[in-house]
């Protein structure tokens, strides 16, 4: 059995930290047996296995924070989907960072609440076998929203049937059951499957509840692989929504408080994949295809202004949306010999479609409709190639690449007087260039380039055809790893990324419109020490400086984008005992285009501990233990609340987690 860790311990590595040359690994540093580097595309992204077994976390939301800089926000009662940030972007929802699962993309492009919106809450944590991710848009494989980078996870071929409880303050409770039904060499098949319920720490409960299932069958023959996967997801919340600071100042509500108790929404998500590996040409050669098909459902009612627009009725917002979705991506990947270094081509190609129903944004009054803002129908394709290469000349490592893609865009105005169907297309090319040179057995050197771009919500560039519907960006990696001594690994990257348009929430009309040209730098660092025996020290460092390139100094700071984060875990992990100290620093950061307002930063600590014994394994989980006043969300929005005479315009803030403690016990059989 691998050994126990908790999530608190995978904040895994820095970028530079995922080029780990087959020397290096094998002479110096050995990770513990909970994380393995999977050797991908020599080494210029990064994976690592995952045992959850002993760690209750929420949600797979929260794996994503394994990514070394990437922080999440929740401000909707736990069903929303979180905002992200990560390397001087504040990311919404998922406007430019490309989420995946097995395959089957996460992001809902043209989505009711902004472009790009990546809810994970789908996934059981449990069921994540691997995480994939790399920053900055320098895979080939992936395309539209990856500027910032890119996570996939990949689902497990086999679990073994058992049984889990946790419970927690707040009137948390999960409980997760799963059923090995099939498992010898040559194929396997689970059912597993969780239910949540939460009230929350706010003063108003949160009443979340969500369900999870899933299904996968899985056949091995000779040289080929076959999965067949489904699942369904569904869950419904009351949200405190984000609150201005006066409110509390004046004593109005409490810092737990809210200004309109009917906010909240309900989403589900059923779903079917197919996947297919097979070894072909004397094992030379592969051939990976993935096919999906999606079913999506999602309903939200939020109030971010209160009373500006309406004063008698109030500001509230139900965002609606009905989404079927399908698609698919095949790559063959053929090694060969060039003298005596292994070279690797790779292509690939694939298509998307969504179809979005019922697409609507009203104005209501305790989730009643009395008004309609708009209304529509929505079709989007995409259809993409690429190919690339690894080109090994010993210590130096060539690895080029350039993918096309293609989307059309319709939107059906259902407001319309008359009927129209208008629409929109755009092609794109994206050259990658990676080039890695191990200079000598425990340094390495890495210089990574390329073009990536986003797309735009259809509801904008089909209306205003003058907005670009595929703008790009342009960036560039510099860096290296060193491993000085055994047991100690360092690693610093340097990283520029122009961007030809930036995202811009709407909040008031509750979409995401593009903005002007944006230029972005900064630093990553990270440290690896196996200090002791069974003991780990791991520290990640990012700075990044984020600037609009149209607007005048001091008038163009990009809103909410992280500045200084830092993330310091310290693990122990002993025959069957596992237990983790982990802080994570989020430094305060521009809230506006002029600094005029903050949005204050945070540290909060963390601890997990877990026994596993025989079949059992007993643990607990502490979120924020020093119990610190934070602010989770922060935007800066004009609102009108009672008692004012006029608008205001301040910090609206979700107030983070306080003191919370969970405990569980699990079995297998």
């Amino acid at each position: 059995m691998r050994k126990s860790a908790t999530l608190l311990s995978l904040a895994v590595t820095a970028t530079a930290l995922a080029h780990e040359p087959a020397n290096l690994a094998d002479t110096t540093f050995t990770l513990p047996e909970f994380v393995t580097i999977a050797p991908k595309v020599q080494h210029l992204n990064e994976a690592v296995n995952l045992d959850l077994k002993v760690n209750p976390v929420k949600s797979s939301q929260e794996v994503l924070r394994i990514v070394p800089g990437l922080f999440i926000a929740q401000h909707a009662g736990g069903g929303k989907a979180e905002q992200l940030f990560l390397r001087g972007f504040d990311l919404d929802h998922g406007t430019d960072i490309n989420i995946a699962v097995d395959g089957m993309p996460v992001n809902m492009v043209s989505h009711a609440h902004g472009q790009g919106y990546a809810d994970l809450h789908f996934l059981m944590p449990e069921v994540i076998e691997e995480v994939d991710f790399d920053k900055g848009p320098y895979n080939v494989s992936k395309g539209d929203l990856a500027n910032a980078g890119y996570v996939e996870f990949k689902t497990a071929d086999r679990m073994r049937t058992g049984a889990a409880i946790e419970i927690g303050m707040h009137n948390y409770q999960r409980y997760r059951a799963t059923a090995s039904l099939i498992d010898d060499p040559t194929q396997s098949l689970y059912v597993t499957s969780s239910f949540l319920t939460d009230d929350g720490f706010f003063d108003a409960d949160q009443n979340f509840k969500r369900f999870n299932g899933m299904a996968k069958y899985t056949k091995w023959s000779e040289n080929a692989k076959f999965s067949l996967i489904a699942s369904h997801f569904n869950s419904s919340w009351n949200a405190s929504g984000q609150i201005p600071d006066r409110a509390v100042d004046k004593g109005m509500i409490g810092w737990f408080g809210s200004l309109d108790p009917s906010e909240g929404g309900s989403t589900s998500r059923t779903s079917v994949q197919a996947l297919h590996h097979l070894h072909v040409a004397d094992g030379h050669g592969t051939f990976n295809t993935s096919l999906y098909a999606s079913y999506y459902t999602f309903n939200l009612f939020s109030n971010f202004t209160f009373f500006l627009h309406d004063p008698v009725n109030g500001d509230e917002i139900n965002q609606h949306e009905r989404r079927w979705l399908g698609g698919g991506n095949s790559e063959y990947t053929h090694t060969f010999n060039v003298g005596n270094n292994f070279w690797k081509a790779t292509a690939g190609a694939g298509f998307r479609y969504d179809q979005v129903k019922d697409l609507w944004l009203y104005h209501t009054v305790d989730r009643n409709k009395i008004g309609t803002y708009s209304l529509g129908d929505v079709g989007e394709s995409s259809l993409w190639a690429y190919a690339g290469a690894e080109m090994n000349f010993g210590p130096v490592m060539v690895n080029p690449g350039v993918r096309v893609d293609w989307f059309k865009m319709d939107y059906i105005d259902k407001t319309a007087q008359e009927y129209t169907n208008p629409h929109n297309s755009q092609a794109t090319v994206s050259p990658k260039l990676n080039i890695t040179w191990d200079a000598t057995r425990n340094f390495r050197l890495l210089l990574k380039a390329g073009k990536g771009f986003h797309s735009n919500d259809a509801r904008v560039v089909v209306i205003e055809k003058d907005r670009p519907t595929l703008p790009s960006s342009w960036g560039v990696d510099f860096g290296f790893k060193w491993k000085p001594l055994k047991g100690l690994t360092f690693a610093a990257m340097g990283w520029f990324l122009h961007s030809n348009q930036e995202m811009v929430y709407v909040g008031d009309e509750a979409v995401v419109e593009p903005g002007g040209r944006t230029r972005r730098l900064g630093l990553d660092l990270g440290l690896r020490y196996e200090f002791l025996k069974d003991f780990y020290f791991q520290c990640d460092y990012t700075y990044s400086h984020a600037r609009s390139i149209d607007d005048p100094k001091g008038q163009n700071y990009v809103p909410l984008a992280p500045v200084n984060t830092l993330v310091a875990a310290l693990t122990w992990n002993h025959n069957g005992f596992a237990a983790s100290a982990k802080t994570r620093w989020l430094s305060n950061r521009p809230a506006n285009e002029d600094y005029s307002l903050t949005a204050d930063g945070y540290c909060i600590v963390d601890l997990t501990a877990a026994y596993t014994w025989k079949k059992f394994t007993f643990g607990m989980a502490i979120d924020n233990l020093f119990d610190t006043k934070w602010k989770e969300a922060q935007f800066e929005t004009e609102t009108m609340i009672p008692d004012d005479t006029e608008p205001v315009t301040e910090i609206c803030f979700t107030p983070g987690t306080p003191f919370s403690l969970r405990g569980y016990i699990a079995v297998t059989f």
